[in-house]
């Protein structure tokens, strides 16, 4: 079973949502995501500054296996990135809700995460088989 942390929230395509102190968000691929990726080998992130909406391809990860998209799970301007990933991607693996976040992001709209899945919801799509 996944590590699903309940402080969290969840997007269908396995990125996670962190609310911080400040108003901003911090963002990387869950728990579920890493391990069917396999080893990641390359992180590629986008430069401060820009601006992402939800749904949106903002970053790519790339395992032994294949590279893959991650998608903003919000609209809003990437504040920080998590720069340990150009040379250590295996952060991501390691420790993917801690260590191995990818981007800070100022959302737009005070209520940006209210419609993503909580802790319950995402352990319930997982479980339905959704991928």
């Amino acid at each position: 079973m996944s590590n699903i942390p309940s402080e969290l929230r969840f997007t269908k395509s396995h990125e996670w949502v962190k609310s911080l102190a400040d108003g901003s968000v911090e963002v990387g691929i869950t728990d579920h995501a890493q391990h069917a990726l396999g080893d990641l080998v390359f992180a590629e992130l986008p430069e401060t500054g820009r601006s992402v909406k939800a749904g949106e391809a903002f970053a790519v990860v790339e395992s032994v296996k294949a590279a893959s998209d991650v998608y903003s799970p919000i609209t809003g301007t990437v504040t920080g990135r998590n720069d340990s990933l150009a040379a250590t991607p295996e952060l991501i693996n390691q420790d993917p809700y801690g260590a191995g976040w990818m981007l800070r992001l100022a959302p737009l709209g005070a209520d940006a995460v209210a419609g993503l899945l909580s802790a319950a919801d995402y352990a319930a799509y997982l479980a339905a088989g959704e991928r």
